[in-house]
């Protein structure tokens, strides 16, 4: 008797569990849920906004069994807001839309240039949405950026997403801009915010003389001279002051940026030929530690120190070159520090006296300086570093290629 009202205790139990988990199970179901992996957002007519939605879908394979690159959906609604734009869309997709693997959030740069706070919040403050997303600023509309976006080496649009920023470790030529850091740079008083610069490149430049190789490392997304199916580029950095847009960084400022915030691996420069005023050298550099800053608040106008050493190897050379040469190494490493200094030199001054915006951090080694919140607040740190000086000190160790010195 015991033992049958002990089954039957756990015969109730199993139909409560099924009864109570069956409809969310039903409701949660894959197959009921819309992926959206990017959201393209525009200005629009009479302040309302048009959201674009890419979603994902099932992939085909061909009759040869490869696969063939997977499609996606893309819809448009305009309203006055993010979220009544993602709640008409929830009612005309027929199935709910789950944000939890979007990957990017484009702004178009007109919108970014009027301010995004509202929608960085409304994103922010949806638990689907990732910090890890990455923000981009089109140079163009947001959706023509999104319809030209073609990964060439990926079948999955959404794996193409999620790893378009590593290249940032290795070149140095756009950031890993997310929104979780773009929201804490807007609440945050010691830095401001940047974004990844995205658009469409339309003309080619055309080299010029002897100084192409230079052009090169000033470019930026709209202008590159790369051709290729994937229409879409991002080189470059959107500056931002506060919630608003107020300028752009090229390839080479904002691999600047990188090296002073230390989110930099290696990156490839090229400097002035110590023999040879119109040629170039390609040197491989790698940061020997963490960039040093000093700030310097004892007066209104701050005085921030950069420091930074690299270790250098050549990339390229010419036939008749003596780049094993101990004098010749020692030339070019000061050659490539004076270099370094003026590029650096020029940047900073570029976020201070153009830009206004400290979106290098400074903020946070200046208030070091003060011993409460409120002494650092009086200080008025984002509205005196237009006022800033720089002082920059580069030490870099250049060598020949390894594959030269160690045969």
């Amino acid at each position: 008797m015991h033992k049958l009202i002990r089954n039957i205790f756990i015969l109730i139990l199993i139909v409560v569990f099924v009864m109570a988990f069956s409809s969310s199970y039903l409701s949660l179901s894959i197959d009921n849920l819309a992926y959206v992996l990017v959201i393209g957002i525009d200005k629009g007519n009479d302040n309302n906004l048009e959201v674009s939605f890419q979603f994902s879908t099932t992939s085909k394979s061909t009759e040869s069994g490869s696969t063939e690159q997977t499609p996606t959906v893309m819809d448009t609604v305009t309203a006055p807001s993010l979220s009544t734009a993602i709640n008409l869309m929830d009612s005309y997709m027929g199935k709910e839309i789950n944000l939890s693997h979007c990957k990017v959030i484009i702004f178009s740069e007109e919108l970014a240039e009027e301010g995004i706070s509202e929608e960085i919040y409304t994103l922010i403050n949806d638990t689907q949405i990732r910090p890890s997303a990455n923000i981009v600023i089109s140079k163009c509309n947001a959706k023509f950026y999104m319809e030209q976006t073609s990964p060439e080496l990926e079948n999955l649009i959404s794996k193409y997403y999620e790893i378009f920023t590593n290249s940032s470790k290795y070149t140095g030529f756009k950031p890993n801009a997310t929104i979780g850091d773009f929201f804490n740079a807007i609440i945050c008083k010691t830095c401001e915010p940047i974004a990844i610069l995205g658009g469409i490149s339309t003309e080619k430049p055309q080299n010029q003389g002897n100084n192409h190789i230079q052009e090169n490392y000033d470019v930026k997304a709209n202008q590159t001279p790369i051709e290729g199916k994937n229409g879409s580029e991002n080189i470059g950095i959107a500056a931002f002051k506060e919630d608003k847009l107020v300028g752009e960084l090229c390839a080479i400022e904002t691999t600047t940026l990188l090296a002073i915030r230390n989110e930099v691996d290696r990156f490839l420069i090229s400097v002035p030929d110590p023999d040879d005023i119109n040629s170039y050298i390609d040197i491989y550099l790698t940061p020997k530690g963490s960039t040093k800053v000093e700030v310097d608040t004892s007066s209104p106008s701050p005085f921030i120190k950069v420091k930074a050493e690299f270790t250098g190897r050549i990339y390229s050379m010419a036939n008749n070159s003596q780049y094993l040469d101990p004098n010749l190494l020692e030339d070019l490493s000061k050659t490539c520090n004076k270099y370094l200094e003026s590029v650096f030199s020029d940047y900073l001054y570029k976020t201070s006296k153009d830009l206004k915006s400290d979106i290098n951090g400074f903020g946070k080694y200046a208030l070091r300086n003060f011993f409460t919140t409120e002494d650092y607040d009086s200080y008025h740190w984002t509205s005196n570093y237009q006022n800033a000086f720089f002082e920059v000190d580069i030490d870099t160790s250049i060598k020949s290629s390894m594959l030269i010195t160690e045969t």
